[in-house]
């Protein structure tokens, strides 16, 4: 059977069966064949196979792509003649194809015989961004050896006309409101977990957004409003919260954006996004890649009494009274010269934050992709030239206060700060480039980056970056016919790129589903480090690191940089005493209350960083606290830790390299080893007093200060969704922070120890807990099941090790087995502990889920709608969240403990305990001292 008959046949399928276009082809072979029947004129199949050609033919570096390219060039010199693509037509079409095969086609092209078709291979060339080394290596040679043509290209290049010849973004965009949900939206609704395996099938995967029925609601309003955008609306709440989620950014606008390019289907660019409190940080990252527009409405305001002060309700939160209706079907228009929100002629509400002229570039240019880019080839043609780069670009915001010291986030921006003109250390709201150390992809996520990568045309991992893993942990637990059709797939592509995978291609060593936040924390050995990772609780405990979408990680790899403002810092610091026994996961939950207290139910963490000053407590422990942040809709996070806890917490890390190095793990470039010696590097500057641990400044600038009082947590915390609560949009926030007491007899259906937020310690907790137990008991039976998925290997084989595994194998009644893996996911739950195999698990709740209206209680992150727990008509789904010790006692007792019950069950127990430090942990501020050298481009 021929290729095009198994695509006629796959297609007949998805039409059938799930009311769905031709799938876009990736296949040199297929594409062949098309070519095959496109020249037999007389073939059946021809008229399809042009149709499949020009429309549905992936772009980029696909081998399909460069199958079509070579077919384009062949149009244009005359070699091959198809009456329906004239050599205009192909220049047409390989100016869409983004880069790749397509530019080494029109650089062939460029630099041919024929002058007619070397002009008209330029002009295209100018219109282009995507161009890497070899495509500029080539543009130089010909340049330097006196090619009028390179010259041309590289004056064009140098003056960004590719940039500066695009037309001006609207003045004014109408758009009709649609509202998604009311409370915060979190991405989950946008791109559902359990339907990750479908990402890169953009059409399949817009068919899960919202519901069908709001799907619908969309096609509707576009069709009553044709002049009009739909605007998505976080009604009272954010907009985006949790995952960055590309696939989410995706699928609005596939519903409600527009068409990429006529020649490139369901790549679909610029949807317009709002909330009532604005985007949530991570995920206006995201829109920002397609080139969309993100509101603050601010439409719910605080309601005060005649003397000022916020009304409050009986549960001391603030009344909010509307300050201006966007209720579906509702048409505003956006003015982007005013940056202003109207309804007719009446101004709404400023919204200049959205139109900043690095923001208004991306729009503008259809993405970010296309800037990041193009300032790569405008600078090197500058160079090139041996001219000044002309200032085409809105300039980067600079922004530097005498006499002021840096937080530590702005030490670490301003020491890996790219093309900086400033003489002056930078400080909190500059916009600048900077150069990515270390880079991480997850599976669910991992093919659209790979998609991202090939769509850029990027074939190899930028030399700048000091290590990237891709990982294959949320898709850990249950082996299916979906992972083993995706994952193999993906682990391939990403090896060869040059990243270190959890799976091996070839096969020799064994799969490692170690959960990518735990191995991001032990491949970053630099406390000044910048870290980019394809999920949100890309989170470590050393350097900075931002959970990303998939586009910003593929722009990450390719070039080894991102660009972003300098966010503001939350100081946090500790003061009283901790009870021996709190968990340190209480200290997390205490810390959100006690912030939201200190400030009138303000969250000061969102959109910032939460710089922590955690001392002693090392890294494993301390990412605990880092993790947590993204569920504070935080920027990122930092931790301050003294010199000596430092070097353990290197020296950790580097254990684990080395484990991996001797699994086999290690690539060509050697980039394990390359992490190993930068940390033998860091640890001898620690030693010297050269370069001590990362601190801030003395006279730092903070936006707020909190401070958390240990001596007032006196019982188990836990988070709760709030599930039931009347007013709808403080259902499944992170505010609600609640003592074990309250939850005195409420039964538990389901425990969950495991996911990124727990420790080799929490392992060891359990362990102790079940001797216990036993010695308490003589036998050990739970009342409600509990899973346990420990986050890596490594602990599990130093569990093993020091003889902790074996109590928790006793006690199993299912042990994970990686020579026969799940394939099925578990739908019911029998009342034992199941040892699950590394990785997120029920956390991420795309394979594995508790059953539906459980109340389930864990040591997750995420308290999202149908996450961990779905609802039924009868109960809604509950994942509360606690501590490990609260939860494995939970599951034993069927319910929740008492605080005696709970004191007398972890009394001997060494649990993660924290001391706060006495001294200030900063630096003397000096104003030619505080920045290490930056680095130049």
């Amino acid at each position: 059977m021929s290729l095009y008959t198994q695509y006629m046949e796959e297609i007949q399928t998805r039409k059938t069966e799930l009311g769905l276009n031709p799938k876009p082809i990736d296949s040199a072979e297929l594409v062949s064949e098309l070519i095959s029947q496109i020249k037999d004129t007389n073939n059946e199949h021809r008229k399809d196979s042009l149709h499949f050609f020009i429309f549905n033919t992936l772009p980029g570096t696909t081998s399909a792509a460069g199958v079509k390219a070579q077919f384009l060039k062949e149009i244009i010199l005359g070699e091959e003649q198809v009456a329906e693509i004239t050599p205009e037509f192909a220049f047409e079409l390989l100016s869409h194809m983004k880069g790749g095969p397509s530019i080494e086609m029109l650089i062939d092209l460029a630099f041919g015989d024929d002058a007619a078709i070397a002009a008209q291979a330029a002009e295209v060339l100018k219109t282009q961004v995507f161009l890497y080394d070899a495509d500029m290596a080539r543009i130089k040679a010909a340049y330097e050896a006196g090619s009028a043509i390179a010259k041309e290209l590289l004056d064009s290049f140098a003056q960004a006309e590719f940039f500066t010849k695009l037309p001006d973004i609207e003045e004014k965009i109408d758009v009709v409101t649609y509202i998604a949900g009311e409370g915060d939206i979190s991405t989950d609704l946008l791109s559902p977990g359990n339907q990750a395996h479908s990402r890169a099938d953009r059409e399949l995967h817009g068919k899960c957004m919202i519901t069908e029925e709001a799907q619908q609601e969309i096609v509707e309003l576009q069709k009553k409003h044709p002049n009009a955008k739909v605007m998505l609306i976080a009604e009272k709440g954010t907009m985006g919260v949790g995952s960055s989620r590309m696939s989410g950014v995706n699928n609005v606008a596939l519903w409600a954006g527009k068409q990429a390019s006529p020649y490139v289907p369901f790549i679909n660019i610029a949807p317009v996004v709002a909330g009532t409190n604005g985007i949530a940080p991570i995920f206006l990252t995201t829109v920002d890649v397609t080139g969309g527009i993100g509101l603050d409405l601010k439409n719910w305001v605080k309601k005060v009494d005649e003397n000022g002060n916020t009304v409050t309700d009986e549960n001391g939160d603030a009344v909010l009274e509307e300050a201006y209706s966007v209720a579906t079907g509702t048409v505003l228009t956006i003015n982007t010269k005013e940056k202003k929100l109207y309804n007719g002629d009446k101004e709404l509400v400023d919204v200049s934050s959205a139109f900043t002229p690095q923001k208004v570039e991306f729009m503008r240019a259809g993405g970010s992709y296309a800037v990041v880019f193009g300032k790569k080839l405008q600078t090197f043609a500058a160079e090139t030239l041996g001219i000044e780069t002309p200032l085409v670009y809105a300039p980067s915001k600079e922004i530097s206060h005498a006499g002021q010291g840096l937080t530590a986030v702005e030490k670490i921006f301003n020491r890996n700060a790219v093309g900086v003109l400033s003489d002056t250390p930078l400080h909190a709201g500059s916009n600048v480039r900077v150069k990515v150390n270390i880079v991480g992809s997850q599976d669910t996520t991992g093919p659209m980056t790979a998609q991202e990568l090939e769509a850029m045309a990027a074939s190899t991992i930028s030399p700048l970056v000091d290590g990237a893993y891709q990982s294959g942990c949320h898709t850990a637990s249950v082996w299916d016919s979906k992972a083993q059709a995706n994952i193999p797939k993906l682990m391939a592509f990403m090896n060869k790129f040059g990243l270190i995978t959890a799976r091996d291609p070839k096969g020799v060593y064994h799969a490692m589903t170690d959960v990518i936040h735990k191995v991001l924390n032990d491949i970053t050995i630099d406390d000044r480090a910048i870290i980019i990772g394809g999920d949100s609780h890309t989170r470590m405990s050393k350097g900075v690191a931002f959970g990303a979408d998939s586009g910003t990680v593929a722009v990450a790899l390719a070039t080894g940089e991102s660009a972003m403002p300098i966010p503001e810092s939350v100081k946090v610091t500790f003061k009283g005493s901790m009870a021996k026994h709190m968990d340190f996961r209480d200290v997390v939950h205490a810390t959100q209350a006690q912030m939201l207290k200190q400030f009138g139910g303000e969250n000061v963490f969102q959109g910032r960083i939460i710089e922590v000053h955690i001392g002693t407590l090392m890294a494993d422990q301390a990412f605990t606290f880092t993790d947590w942040t993204a569920e504070m809709k935080a920027k990122a996070s930092i931790c301050i830790s003294n010199d000596e806890t430092l070097i353990k917490s290197i020296e950790l890390a580097k254990s684990r390299i080395q484990i991996m190095i001797n699994k086999g793990m290690e690539n060509e470039a050697q980039t394990l080893q390359g992490l190993i010696d930068l940390a033998d590097k860091r640890i001898a500057g620690i030693q010297s007093g050269e370069e001590p641990a990362l601190s801030p400044d003395d006279n730092a600038k903070y936006h707020a200060e909190v401070v958390v009082d240990l001596d007032q947590i006196v019982e188990p915390m836990i988070a709760d969704p709030d599930v039931n609560n009347d007013d709808v949009s403080k259902r499944y926030t992170h505010d609600v922070i609640r003592p074990v007491s309250f939850y005195n007899d409420k039964p538990v259906d389901l425990g969950f120890v495991g996911s990124c937020m727990v420790h080799k310690g929490d392992m060891k907790i359990i362990a102790h807990m079940l001797r216990n137990l036993e010695k308490k008991n003589g036998s050990i039976s739970f009342k409600a099941p509990l899973v346990v998925a420990p986050p890596t290997y490594n602990i599990v084989d130093e569990l093993k090790a020091e003889g902790d595994w074996d109590i928790l194998a006793k006690y199993a009644g299912f042990e994970f087995d990686d020579s026969n893996p799940k394939t099925a996911a578990r739908t019911k739950y029998e009342n034992i502990l199941y040892l699950e195999r590394p990785g997120c698990n029920l956390c991420m709740g795309n394979q594995e889920k508790a059953e539906p209206g459980d109340t389930v209680i864990a040591t997750s992150t995420r308290l999202f709608q149908g996450r961990v727990v779905a609802d039924t008509s009868e109960k809604k789904g509950e994942s509360l969240l606690g501590s490990t010790p609260l939860v494995v006692l939970s599951t034993v007792l069927g319910r929740f403990p008492t605080l005696e019950e709970y004191k007398s069950a972890v009394e001997g127990i060494d649990l993660t305990a924290f001391t706060p430090v006495e001294e200030e942990m900063t630096t003397k501020f000096n104003a030619g001292q505080a920045v290490p050298v930056k680095v130049v481009s």
